[in-house]
Order: C-alpha cells, then sequence, then structure tokens
C-alpha cells in the first residue's frame, strides 16, 4: 500500500469513527387504538434492537406508561450509539399496560413499528402508522426523533412555581401540571420533563427537580424551551391552560426570582382585554456537575458483593435429574447464573473475594434450619475466591444439607444491611445478588428490610431461577412505583432489580449468549442506582486514584 493510500485509509477510519455517536431517542404516539372499555389505553413502548450478527430482536428498553391517553408523550429517553458502518434494525412495540407486571403477555398488544437507525439519524424524525395484527382497529402513529448528544456532563435543578392559574374544574381550582419540551432542528417539540400535579390550588408549588443539560437543551444553553400548564383530569383528557418560552441561558443571567406570562394563543387571540392565564416563576436554577458510575470507581470506591444462594425444598432433591441443584449432570442453573453475574462483577471488586451465604437449609449437625449460613461453613473466614471459589463452596456445602424451608429474604438483606450502614461515606458501595426458585414467604418483613437499605450504598439484585410463579417479585421491584412496606413507609430510591433465568434459556437463543443477556439485564440498574444514593448524601467522587501523568518511566525502555 502507497503512502497515499494509506493516509486515505486513515482519514476513512477516523471518519467512520468520528460517526460513532450517542443518540438520544424520543418517543411519542398519536391516535392510538383504545383498547380500554371505561377509559383510555394506558400506552407503554418497548424497544428492539438487533444485536450485530444476529438475525433476532432483544428487548432493549421500555418507556414509562402513560395513563389514559392516546396521544401520549413519553419523557424517558432512549440512549444508543449509531455506529455508521452498520444496519441497525429498530422495532418499537405498543402496550396498553393492564397491571404491575414486566410480563408482556399481561398487556394488551397494540402493534409495532419497524426502522432503520440510520434513516432516522439522517431525517431526525419519522413518524410512521403503526402495523396491527388486527386489521379492524384504527391505525394510529409513532412518533420517532432524534439527536446527536453532546459530551456535556451538567445538570440544572430548577424550582418551578405558577400564580393565578385559570380556574378549569367546576368547583373554581384546577389540578395544574407542567410539560417542559425543547425545540428541534424541524422546529418542532418533543418533551423533555413533566412535573407531578398539584391537586386543587390555582397557585402550585412544584417539586425541585433535576434534568441533564444534554438532555434539556444539548449543551446550547440558548436553544428555545416551551412551558405546558394543563389542568389534569382522570380521564386523560386534561385541559390546557398556558403556555410560555424560555432558555437556560436566561435563567441563568437572571434575576432570580423570574416571573413569565402564561399565555393561551386561542384566547388570546379571541380576548381583545387579555391578559394572561397566570404567572409562571422559575425561583431558582442551578447548574450542577453530572457525576458518573466510572467517576466513583476511579476515585476509589469500593464494589462488595455478596451471594445469598437458595436451599429450600422447592428447588427438588439434588440427588434427582429433576432438581435445580442436580449436581450430576452440567452445570445447574445456579451455577449458570453464578458465573455469568458474577464474571462480570469481578471486574469492579478490588480483592476478588465473595461472602456467600445460603438460607432456607438444615444445618448439621442437629439439622436446626438456618435462613443465613455461610456456604462454606467458615464463619471467621466466609470468603470465596472468584467464581470458581463460589461454585465450589456451592457444590461442598449441597451434600451437607438438608433442604428445607420456608423462603425468607429478609434475613439475607439485613445480614448486608449492617455492613451498609457503616459505610454511608462514599467509600463502599454493596450488592447483594439473591437466586432462588420459590415464593417469597416471609414478603412483610422483607417489605421492611429493603425500606430500612433504600437509604443506604445497597444494591439488590434477585434471580428466579427454574419456573415458579415470581408474579410476587414484581412488588419489590421499583420500576414503576416505589416500594412501600407494609407500615406505610415508602423507600427512599429504588434498589431492587428482579429477573427470571428463564426468560434468557428459550430454545432459540444460544446458551452462552443467554447467559451474557441475563448478566447484563441483571446488573442494568446498578449504575444508576449507585449514583442515586451518592447523590443522595451530597457525595462527590474522589480524584482519580491513579494519575498517569506521573507514573515512573517503563525500566525496559532505558
Amino acid at each position: 500500500m502507497c503512502a497515499a493510500q494509506e493516509n486515505n485509509m486513515n482519514l476513512l477510519g477516523g471518519f467512520a469513527a468520528g460517526l460513532c455517536k450517542e443518540i438520544e431517542i424520543s418517543l411519542a404516539g398519536r391516535d392510538l387504538p383504545d383498547l380500554d372499555y371505561l377509559s383510555k389505553s394506558d400506552p407503554m413502548v418497548v424497544v428492539y434492537i438487533q444485536p450485530f450478527g444476529l438475525n433476532q430482536w432483544q428487548e432493549f428498553c421500555r418507556t414509562e406508561v402513560i395513563r389514559n391517553s392516546r396521544n401520549p408523550d413519553f419523557t424517558k429517553k432512549i440512549l444508543m450509539m449509531y455506529r455508521f458502518e452498520e444496519l441497525q434494525k429498530l422495532k418499537f412495540e405498543i402496550y396498553d399496560v393492564d397491571s404491575s407486571s414486566s410480563d408482556l403477555s399481561r398487556h394488551d398488544f397494540i402493534g409495532w413499528v419497524e426502522i432503520n437507525l440510520g434513516n432516522l439519524v439522517s431525517q431526525h424524525i419519522i413518524r410512521k402508522k403503526i402495523d396491527f395484527h388486527n386489521p379492524s382497529l384504527q391505525r394510529g402513529t409513532l412518533i420517532v426523533s432524534a439527536e446527536e448528544l453532546s459530551s456535556n456532563k451538567e445538570e440544572v435543578e430548577f424550582q418551578l412555581v405558577a400564580h393565578g392559574l385559570d380556574k378549569k374544574d367546576w368547583f373554581g381550582q384546577s389540578d395544574p401540571f407542567v410539560i417542559i419540551s425543547k425545540s428541534t432542528e424541524n422546529g418542532e417539540y418533543v418533551t423533555v420533563h413533566k412535573t407531578e400535579v398539584i391537586k386543587t390550588t390555582l397557585n402550585p408549588v412544584w417539586k425541585n427537580f433535576v434534568i441533564a443539560v444534554r438532555n434539556l437543551n444539548n449543551g446550547d444553553y440558548e436553544r428555545t424551551l416551551k412551558l405546558e400548564c394543563w389542568d389534569w383530569n382522570r380521564n386523560g383528557s386534561h385541559s390546557f391552560i398556558g403556555e410560555a418560552f424560555f432558555s437556560l441561558q436566561k435563567l441563568l443571567t437572571g434575576p432570580l426570582p423570574m416571573t413569565i406570562p402564561c399565555i393561551n394563543p386561542k384566547y388570546q387571540k379571541k380576548k381583545g382585554n387579555y391578559k394572561d392565564s397566570g404567572r409562571f416563576e422559575f425561583v431558582h436554577c442551578k447548574i450542577n456537575p453530572i457525576y458518573t458510575f466510572l467517576d466513583y470507581l476511579q476515585g476509589g470506591t469500593e464494589i462488595n458483593c455478596t451471594i445469598a444462594i437458595d436451599f429450600t425444598a422447592s428447588n427438588g432433591d439434588p440427588n434427582t435429574p429433576i432438581s435445580l441443584h442436580y449436581l450430576h449432570g452440567g452445570p445447574t442453573l445456579y451455577e449458570q447464573a453464578l458465573s455469568a453475574v458474577g464474571e462480570i462483577i469481578e471486574d469492579y471488586d478490588s480483592d476478588k473475594q465473595f461472602p456467600v451465604i445460603g438460607f432456607g437449609a438444615r444445618l448439621p449437625p442437629i439439622g436446626r434450619v438456618s435462613h443465613e449460613f455461610h456456604v462454606n461453613f467458615n464463619p471467621t473466614n466466609p470468603y470465596c475466591d472468584r467464581v470458581p471459589g463460589i461454585i465450589a463452596a456451592y457444590r461442598s456445602c449441597l451434600p451437607l444439607v438438608q433442604l428445607y424451608g420456608p423462603t425468607n429474604f429478609a434475613p439475607c438483606i439485613r445480614h448486608v444491611t449492617k455492613f451498609a450502614q457503616q459505610y454511608q461515606d462514599g467509600s463502599h458501595y454493596f450488592i447483594l445478588l439473591i437466586l432462588t426458585d420459590g415464593i417469597i414467604t416471609d414478603m412483610y418483613d422483607t417489605k421492611e428490610a429493603i425500606v430500612d437499605a433504600s437509604s443506604l450504598p445497597l444494591s439488590i439484585i434477585i434471580v428466579g431461577i427454574g419456573s415458579a410463579d415470581f408474579s410476587a417479585m414484581e412488588d419489590l421491584d421499583g420500576d414503576n412505583a416505589i416500594l412501600t412496606a407494609p407500615s406505610g413507609r415508602k423507600a427512599q430510591r429504588d434498589i431492587v432489580q428482579f429477573v427470571p433465568f428463564s426468560q434468557f434459556l428459550s430454545a432459540n437463543v444460544n446458551p452462552s449468549m443467554g447467559r451474557l443477556h441475563l448478566a447484563r439485564e441483571v446488573l442494568r440498574e446498578v449504575p444508576d442506582q449507585f449514583v442515586s444514593f451518592m447523590k443522595s448524601r451530597n457525595i462527590n467522587p474522589k480524584p482519580p486514584r491513579y494519575d498517569l501523568t506521573r507514573l515512573p518511566p517503563d525500566p525496559t525502555l532505558s
């Protein structure tokens, strides 16, 4: 290859690398079919991708659920990498959500839309009719828009109130909420944030809220933003109160508080003496740095993972092939899950030593039932070396104990909580991985234990092994609603992720790929849960432990 050709190849490589960008995708629906009888549908979109080299759909993420709406604007954004050199297919499935279950078969399927990411990136926005299996349904539209994200690592904190809003309800009040939208290159607006609804008031005070700057305006502080105020109605037909336009730059240059009139364009045209429909007031606006999971790890925060294994009798006699603990065939399902998740967690644990506890077994020599015992039977040194050490301790333990029950989680959670209570300064973060086959029998105590732990540096991952009915586990996972304990106390943050292993073991999925997908799904929420704890305590990461500019010279080069 001549020098000119080599130079051109380098330029092409740089060009392709330069087109590997992080993309933010926004979704909205219009005129969706109404599948409910007494109210409007509650739509949610499930996003699927086809991984490079595979001709099968894999779930990527889900939006939030919009209640009682045929025209939803989803605030949750889909972030993914756009690669110029790949054909990246996307599928969006729309569901009418009927319960809190994560099992899609329990919800009404509305339809789907398929697009290519490259086409979306070039057009910025695509409006596509929804495909249905049922041709008699009215075809709604899914609106998909995309924008390349900047590397801005700041967030903006707002305090927003309103005064003298128009009365929209029969009894002379309104139930106002606000939608914040950003302008796009096409001159349209996409929803960025929705406030909570404040009931029965014309002078609402909304809670402080925080938005990443790159999501709000992609680092362009002059970009036009829109406030829309609505009066909430239970049937989903919200009443428009008014709107206002502003920019982040305007707020930052102040002075604050800053008042902006809330204008209803319809009234403004019809009423000659129309002034406004109320006033928005920004009480304060503050820019804060965004710290990531990696910022804390590089600053020295230690990840400590504890494994909890279910030794209850519902797993089956370990000496029979139908047992989930059967050791005389290939790796058990417990071992497969341990390997898939443990090999990833190993990379973040500095000493690679993992305490492993068991629950639900009768222990030698007197047959005492325990819901919190060390699987290696060494209380002075309960640590197992890496994943092979965990599996070795598990295999050695099985012949020594009698599988019994019941299935109690609270003792394991409180076991790890004791350690998390000692390290609330950001120096350590704890992960409890629970592998279980059965339905929780101490749900009351488990919920109380999780609420207690929600203020601590702790995440709880529950992997369901086998084919039991795990629907009760959905109550613990706070994706759709913050967990409330029987005592009425609410969790301070979502710290639980539940994943059924069986969904990654279907016949048409390669076992090794299934385990990789399991690990990704199991650990997907940990970084956000980690950062949410640090933010709740106002803990900033320390400087990186290793300054690459001050490393000693390599002796082999001297």
